[in-house]
């Protein structure tokens, strides 16, 4: 990753957080994402001059636009998009959520992953090469209870991926999604205190720690994770772990 620029959407904490310092410790320059303008610039201040801050709203087309015009102004090229950015909310069943809400939703969730997607996209052309990596869920392919807006959202992006490497593999860009299971962040937080579905009745101790995803975003850069190339890699797998070097 020496030299390479890095995109990370939701870069404020848990899994985005994660991979600015394993990209940055990689030999990459990382591009800060997140609607939490302080967080991030403290995350930049702690990684040095390889870390750009940008608060972004990721669900605003034209905000995404702008931004990644900036990052290829600090960096003149682009090389890796995490799109990580994501939310829990509405925790409800479908006849009691706000529609509004479930609209913000989607505008993270899926939206977001587009305008992520089409931002990039241009400079990878021009570049002939580039990757992108779509973090999904389980949650993408098993309807939960309470989880009708996160369920649809996320699978509505596990396929916007799976065109994008229809659309795109012939160009030279990869594209493919990483599945993490649970992870130990906030949002567990959040869904363990609804007390809504299977998953908020789990340990917090099953919860793998965030460095994990990390890393397998970063192995899934190299060459050894090409056989997935359009597909998801579930870190739920006992052999990812190993290849990653996890376990």
């Amino acid at each position: 990753m020496k030299g390479k620029v890095v995109i990370i959407t939701g870069a404020s904490r848990g899994i985005g957080a994660a991979a600015a310092r394993v990209f940055a410790e990689a030999g990459a320059k990382v591009a800060l994402i997140a609607r939490s303008g302080n967080a991030i610039a403290a995350l930049a201040d702690q990684i040095g001059p390889a870390a750009l801050a940008l608060p972004c709203d990721i669900a605003d087309w034209s905000e995404v636009e702008a931004t990644i015009g900036k990052v290829l102004g600090w960096a003149g090229r682009i090389d890796v998009l995490v799109n990580n950015a994501g939310v829990i909310e509405p925790i409800a069943r479908l006849a009691e959520a706000d529609p509004e809400v479930v609209a913000q939703s989607y505008r993270i969730n899926l939206l977001g992953v587009f305008h992520g997607m089409r931002a990039v996209l241009p400079a990878m052309h021009q570049q002939g090469q580039g990757t992108i990596l779509t973090v999904s869920s389980g949650a993408a392919h098993n309807p939960l209870e309470g989880w009708g807006a996160y369920c649809s959202g996320k699978a509505g992006a596990a396929m916007l991926t799976r065109a994008a490497h229809l659309e795109e593999g012939p160009a030279g860009i990869r594209v493919m999604g990483l599945s993490p299971g649970t992870v130990a962040t906030e949002m567990q937080v959040i869904i363990k205190a609804s007390g809504v579905n299977p998953v908020s009745q789990l340990d917090p101790s099953v919860h793998i720690p965030a460095d994990w995803p990390a890393r397998t975003l970063l192995w899934m850069c190299g060459p050894e994770a090409d056989p997935w190339l359009g597909k998801e890699i579930s870190l739920r797998d006992e052999g990812i772990r190993r290849a990653v070097g996890l376990i």
